[in-house]
């Protein structure tokens, strides 16, 4: 069923395609311009760690990575986008559950970090349901100004 790997720099031209709206592509990666352009993702991908795709079936289905990790210490995933095509059937679980395993597992990390905006309602209540908890706040500007809230949540190891 889902199944996972490291970012091809060919994976790129579909995943750039998941974000349907400038909205969501502010959800997922707020520096950048809409639409989102291939060259763009891969270099943002350059600076992070752990450039992960899920497969769902074969298909390209989901994209994340570490903003940060500091090996025993913490790991910030960012950049998670599922495809239009098969949203709300697990896709974006399995890749933050992998990422956990990852972190902690691999990376030996005391806690995991997450962002989510506020009007990014599916988003908080997934990274709830997976053990996060709200941790800090701070106000954001979308490109056109709106005010919003980004939300800090963080999950312990146990």
């Amino acid at each position: 069923m889902f199944s996972h790997r490291v970012l091809k720099n060919t994976d790129a031209e579909e995943i750039v395609k998941f974000p349907a709206s400038a909205d969501e592509l502010f959800f997922l990666f707020p520096k950048a311009d809409y639409p989102l352009q291939s060259e763009a993702l891969l270099n943002e991908a350059k600076k992070r760690s752990h450039p992960t795709v899920v497969l769902f079936e074969g298909e390209l289905s989901g994209y994340g990575n570490f903003i940060k990790a500091e090996r025993g210490k913490f790991c910030s995933i960012g950049n998670v986008v599922v495809n239009p095509k098969i949203r709300r059937q697990g896709v974006a679980s399995y890749l933050v559950n992998t990422l956990t395993s990852i972190a902690f597992n691999e990376l030996s990390a005391e806690s995991i970090k997450i962002s989510c905006f506020n009007s990014n309602t599916y988003g908080l209540l997934l990274y709830h349901k997976l053990g996060f908890s709200p941790s800090s706040m701070e106000v954001r500007k979308k490109p056109d100004g709106e005010r919003v809230a980004l939300i800090h949540m963080v999950k312990y190891a146990t």
